[in-house]
C-alpha cells in the first residue's frame, strides 16, 4: 500500500522535474516583469504600457511604470517607464529605466 502511495507521487514530481514551467501569454509575462522589478527596485508599479516577445532569447519585453516619486497633489508625482526583459521562464535578464515623467504629463 505504501509503494502504490509512492508511486504516484513519484511520476508527478518527475514530470515538474527543477524546472519552471514557461511562462504562457503576454498577462504572465507582465505579472512576471512587475513582480521581478518591485523586488528590485522597490517602488510599487502603476501598469503595464506594452508588452511583446523578444526573439533573441525567445523571452518577454515588458514596459512597467512605476511610482518613483510619490507627491500632493498627486499630479505632480514623478513616474517612470522601465523597460524589463525576461527569459522564456519568467526570470528576469536585465531592466534599464527608458523615461521618467510627472503625472499626467503628455508624450511630445
Amino acid at each position: 500500500m505504501a509503494e502504490q502511495h509512492t508511486k504516484p507521487a513519484r511520476r508527478s514530481t518527475a514530470s515538474k522535474g527543477s524546472r519552471k514551467e514557461s511562462v504562457r501569454g503576454a498577462r504572465a509575462a507582465a505579472e512576471h516583469a512587475c513582480e521581478s522589478l518591485t523586488d528590485l527596485i522597490g517602488h510599487c508599479t502603476e501598469g503595464v504600457s506594452a508588452v511583446r516577445r523578444a526573439e533573441e532569447h525567445s523571452g518577454w519585453r515588458v514596459d512597467v511604470d512605476v511610482l518613483e516619486v510619490p507627491r500632493i497633489p498627486d499630479t505632480t508625482s514623478l513616474l517612470a517607464t522601465y523597460e524589463v526583459e525576461l527569459d522564456g521562464d519568467g526570470e528576469l535578464l536585465e531592466y534599464r529605466r527608458v523615461r521618467r515623467y510627472r503625472r499626467g504629463a503628455a508624450d511630445t
